[in-house]
């Protein structure tokens, strides 16, 4: 059997509840969502060790500060990283089951280092405050498992898009792999230009910081312009960085994608010279230009997201693989639940976000009753539980 012809042998017999190409778009949206996150997880927990170590009073502060918003980020990535996966693994089935299978102990293990990386972040920030130099042991063994996440989460996920040495790395020394021990794939660049990422994200939180808490009555406000200004120089130094090694694993891809012409990557271009430019302009006033720098960092990393998907299409494409010939069994009650229960997760999430930052940005107590959310949120969540139980009940009878 070829490749080709195994791919298709692979794939669920049932085909997709709906068009792939939704998918597709969905699987794009909700990585970005979800490596802005993971982003600031790495970049976070480094900088809150980092400024552990330093002297003075606005170094301790922002230790504290980021040592609190890693244990928020890691619970974000974590949620937000269940959507992605789901759309691979609908429609990219064949690639991603069998390089669990061929990495399955540590797809097992990844469980249990993300747990205990969330426990350290979490017993660094209740330890912080002590100031005591052992302390930062917590943060660093939180760091170093984040990291350890992301290296085993790139290699299952670049040795998925090999099925040429599937069998050669299940047969491993001539003896089967029963027990996938191995990570079997890993493309430095690639890494790279998603963890330098993260340094170049962070500095753009931490305008966004001080950009946020500059209306609190107790807020240092020296402080937050110190912490403004170091992450506006973050942010550019990072992203010239996360630049180069672009260019690195550009030309570290297979000659024949020819990459450099394609219309995704010409278009993304213009982008990130665009962003380059505005955080050039941000350091002389970080807090005024946080948000466009937001935006624009947003956009790019949808961007990057994007050009992701397109490697992935042409990594796959070799093997005439193509989630547009999937088998295509549409599900309309499925496929109306699921956009409905999205609908009702956007406005529900878009009132707790809003709760959030009203009451973030005041020391005093503040009167939530205008928010419009709130009533739409109730009646939402009590006509899905009733919805979800009038399923089971004809479901059940």
């Amino acid at each position: 059997m070829n490749i080709p012809e195994m791919l298709k042998s692979l794939q669920d017999p049932m085909g997709v509840p709906f068009y792939p190409q939704v998918f597709r778009i969905l699987l794009v949206v909700t990585f970005a969502l979800h490596i802005i996150f993971v982003n600031f997880v790495i970049g976070g927990s480094f900088m809150s060790v980092y400024a552990y170590f330093r002297h003075g009073a606005f170094y301790k502060n922002l230790s504290k500060a980021f040592a609190k918003a890693t244990t928020i980020n890691l619970s974000l990535a974590i949620v937000l990283g269940v959507a992605p996966l789901l759309f691979t693994q609908v429609i990219y089935d064949p690639f991603w089951y069998t390089s669990n299978v061929l990495s399955a102990s540590w797809m097992v293990g990844i469980v249990f280092v993300l747990m205990t990386a969330f426990a350290f972040a979490y017993l660094f920030y209740l330890k912080s405050s002590t100031g005591k130099r052992h302390i930062a042991l917590w943060g660093i063994f939180s760091f170093i498992l984040i990291v350890l996440a992301a290296v085993i989460m790139h290699a299952v996920s670049y040795q998925a898009l090999q099925p040429g040495k599937w069998l050669a790395w299940y047969m491993n020394n001539n003896s089967v792999d029963l027990y996938g021990a191995h990570l079997h794939a890993f493309q430095l660049p690639r890494f790279l230009h998603f963890i330098v990422a993260s340094f170049a994200l962070t500095g753009a939180f931490m305008m966004l910081y001080a950009w946020y808490f500059w209306e609190r009555e107790d807020m240092d406000r020296e402080y937050l312009a110190w912490a403004g200004k170091m992450g506006a120089r973050m942010a550019v130094d990072f992203t010239v960085l996360q630049m180069v090694v672009g260019v690195w694993w550009m030309l570290s891809l297979p000659a024949t994608f020819h990459f450099y012409t394609n219309y995704m990557f010409l278009t993304g271009v213009p982008f990130a010279v665009v962003l380059l430019l505005v955080l050039i302009r941000a350091q002389s006033d970080p807090r005024k230009y946080a948000l466009p720098v937001a935006a624009l960092m947003a956009v790019t990393v949808f961007a990057m997201s994007s050009l992701r998907e397109v490697l992935r299409m042409l990594y796959t494409g070799k093997y005439d693989y193509s989630v547009s010939n999937y088998t295509l069994n549409i599900s309309y009650g499925s496929t109306a639940l699921f956009l409905a229960s999205f609908v009702m997760g956007i406005v529900i999430v878009g009132y707790m976000i809003s709760v959030v930052f009203k009451m973030g940005r005041s020391a005093k107590p503040i009167d939530l009753s205008s928010l419009k959310l709130r009533t739409w949120s109730v009646y939402l969540m009590i006509a899905w539980i009733l919805m979800m139980i009038g399923i089971g009940v004809v479901i059940a009878s």
